[in-house]
Order: C-alpha cells, then structure tokens, then sequence
C-alpha cells in the first residue's frame, strides 16, 4: 500500500477543513479502497466528536454495515487522540498511519500510546511520520493564519 499517496489524499481533505484545525482521515480496505474519508468538523457541528477519524470510522462502518473495522488502515495527518485511539481499538482496526505528531494530545506514541496497549485489545500498528513535513506545515501555518486574525 502507497502510505505516501494516501496520505496526501488526507492532506486534501485536511485543506477542506474551513475554520477548523485541519486534519484530514481515509479508512482504506486492504485492498486499498478508501471507504471513509473526512475532516475536522467541529466548528461547523458544534460537535466535539467531530473528529476526522471518528467521521471517517462512521462512514467506513456504514459502507461495510458492520462496525469491525479488521483488516483497513486508518490514515490521518495528525496523531490520533486519546479519544480517536479508543474508537480506533473499538473499531478494531489494525493499523494507523498519521502525519504529524501531536505531543499536546497525541494517544498514539507520543503523550500516551494507547493504540499499542495490550491491555486494550490486540495492538495497533502504528506508523508514524508519513510526510510529516507537508502534515505539521499544514497545521502551523493554519495557527499562524489564526493568531493573526486574533489580533
């Protein structure tokens, strides 16, 4: 599977984010389909679980009419967060790869590391830093673009 492809897939849904921090997330089979793809959209619901990954699960769930998510990968440009990590092991799916480290927030490596917690579930595997570069630019230049309306 080209990580590097379908991660700039989820950059372009990432850009489609609006006022809200951009993250972009595919959930592709293993055959490489991508059954869910969003962004951010918790300005626009006023959802707090209006998270990329968790909007992607919902489709990828509803494409598949089953909520065992085994064998697709989730690719998101942001380290997941604690409560993306727990849809993410609920959903059952094996593998994340993400952009940009969160270490704010991040459940995937960086803060916590929920998703290779036994304790939890099979583990996840992890793969971190695909296009990092291209993923953290997307996000501080989103927050430099904001401090300036700020002020």
């Amino acid at each position: 599977m080209n990580y590097e492809a379908l991660m700039e897939l989820a950059l372009a849904e990432a850009a489609q984010s609006g006022n809200d921090v951009p993250v972009g997330a595919l959930v592709v089979t293993a055959s490489g389909e991508v059954i869910g793809r969003a962004h951010n959209n918790r300005e626009i619901t006023h959802d707090p679980t209006g998270h990329a990954e968790i909007i992607a699960i919902r489709e990828a769930t509803s494409f598949l009419t089953d909520w065992r998510l085994d064998g697709c990968t989730l690719v998101v440009t942001l380290e997941p967060c604690v409560m993306c990590a727990g849809a993410i092991v609920a959903a059952r799916i094996p593998r994340v790869v993400f952009g940009a480290w969160d270490e704010r927030v991040g459940a995937s490596g960086s803060l916590y590391d929920l998703l290779r917690d036994g304790r939890l579930g099979n583990p996840v595997e992890v793969i971190a830093g695909v296009k990092e570069k291209e993923a953290s630019a997307q996000l501080k230049n989103f927050f430099a673009e904001r401090r300036v309306q700020d002020k």
